[in-house]
């Protein structure tokens, strides 16, 4: 094969850090290949595999993250339940954007939304000892499966591309019956398909949380960038982001700083607990803990045992972001309409070189264009390529993204992410992706 990076080169890495199966690597080995090989070759990676903003933090942020820090905050430990004006910009953020009244005590800042899932994996699967297990609603993001292996907490998981409309009710049913599932959990749009599940999908989800007693937890991480409507993001103006908060009191909403306002290094999310369910008691927690509210338990005993609390400035950052997302001076949806513009390019690069799109529906609509996209390869016989064999040799052109069956996909094929790819690449895309097409006809 005329191949850009010698094949030993990629083979001998991933045999040093022993990855024999592409299948289960995960993605910072992915990242530690193709940068080993980009050291070792001298030729740069199209790197398609970490969600990484792509554009510049939000300055309104940045500059308050800096007063803070000249005010001396770095000295003070924070509040291990957040500062007050961060709790109050999340509440009025969450009304501005999600039309959902929620109280600023029940809004509580975490490190990333990493922190805050694995928080709430932990305490959900607390409360009650009948229910040990979390369901995913897939294809999802791999990192939280690995959460609940490190915790030792049971999970269970589909592919909700076949149980769309109303096969998802029926679907979602047959595990909850079972009695045994402590939390749903979901984001929405999806990571990685990118699909966007429905008002009335949702719904459907609340109220069998309602029925069933089940936890939600609500990953909004990529919350308003359905690029197919218009309007989302204009503060306290409807349409407001599709949320379950809307149809049940059992969630968790999880809105992290690092997509929408591309402040992923200094690790910035808030968990948006509901009114009920954070003033609700479990005898339990109570044994357990010598705490029964179940927000109390999440902010006293789950965050305090893992960080002592969230950087003090950069929840200063955090509340700057949120008032001006709020205040309509910081229209953030318009910044990271970017990834769409790109995402868009890369696919039609893609078809025109004998790839296609693994998760190209919506239900009856082509999937929405932004932060990630989803594609694979046919053989010459018709049928897929295996998604890691797939990974593996687009290493050997210099591409590298992630293999969807770790995503909890039924589908072979591999996810992208457009956030880092520049326009300059575009050649270099091109002509990758058709030495390899060229190499497998």
């Amino acid at each position: 094969m005329n191949t850009i990076i010698p094949q030993n080169v990629i083979d001998d890495f991933l045999k040093s850090i022993e990855v024999t199966d592409m299948n289960k690597a995960s993605i910072r080995q992915v990242l530690a290949c193709a940068l080993n090989a980009e050291k070792v070759t001298g030729k740069e990676f199209i790197h398609f595999e970490m969600g990484v903003p792509g554009i510049p933090a939000a300055a309104v942020g940045i500059q308050a993250q800096k007063e803070a820090l000249d005010r001396g905050v770095a000295s003070k430990y924070p509040n291990i339940e957040g500062i007050t004006e961060l709790k109050e910009q999340a509440a009025r953020f969450v009304k501005a954007f999600i039309n959902t009244d929620i109280q600023p005590s029940h809004c509580t800042p975490t490190c990333g939304a990493m922190q805050g899932t694995f928080a709430a994996f932990l305490l959900c699967s607390q409360v009650d000892p009948k229910k040990d297990t979390i369901l995913f609603i897939d294809p999802g993001f791999p990192v939280q499966k690995m959460q609940c292996q490190v915790m030792g907490v049971k999970f269970a998981q589909f592919d909700v591309a076949g149980f769309r409309a109303d096969k998802l009710g029926p679907k979602l049913e047959s595990y909850l019956e079972k009695g045994n599932i402590c939390c749903i959990v979901y984001s929405n749009p999806n990571n990685p398909s990118w699909m966007c599940l429905t008002e009335d999908e949702i719904k459907t989800i609340g109220g069998l949380a309602t029925k069933y007693d089940t936890i939600i937890l609500e990953d909004l991480a990529y919350m308003t960038m359905d690029f197919r409507r218009d309007g989302l993001g204009i503060p306290f103006k409807a349409p407001y982001q599709v949320s379950v908060s809307h149809y049940t009191d059992n969630y968790i909403m999880m809105i992290s700083g690092s997509k929408i306002f591309s402040y992923a290094g200094e690790r910035i999310a808030v968990a948006c607990i509901s009114d009920k369910l954070a003033e609700r008691h479990f005898e339990t927690l109570q044994k357990r803990y010598n705490i029964s509210r179940f927000g109390a338990v999440y902010a006293y005993d789950m965050l305090y045992a893992m960080s002592s609390g969230v950087t003090h400035s950069v929840q200063c950052a955090m509340a700057a972001m949120l008032k001006a997302a709020c205040d309509g001076t910081y229209q953030f949806r318009e910044d990271i309409r970017e990834y769409a513009r790109r995402s868009e390019k890369i696919k039609e690069a893609m078809l025109r070189n004998g790839f296609h799109i693994t998760y190209d529906k919506d239900l009856e609509e082509p999937v929405s264009n932004g932060f990630y996209f989803t594609f694979g390869y046919n053989l010459p016989d018709g049928t897929p390529m295996e998604g890691g064999q797939l990974m593996h040799e687009l290493l050997y052109y210099g591409i590298s993204g992630i293999v969807l069956s770790s995503t909890g996909s039924d589908r072979q094929g591999m996810r992208g992410c457009s956030s880092n790819f520049r326009d300059d690449q575009f050649p270099a895309l091109e002509e990758r992706l058709r030495l390899f097409n060229e190499a497998h006809k």
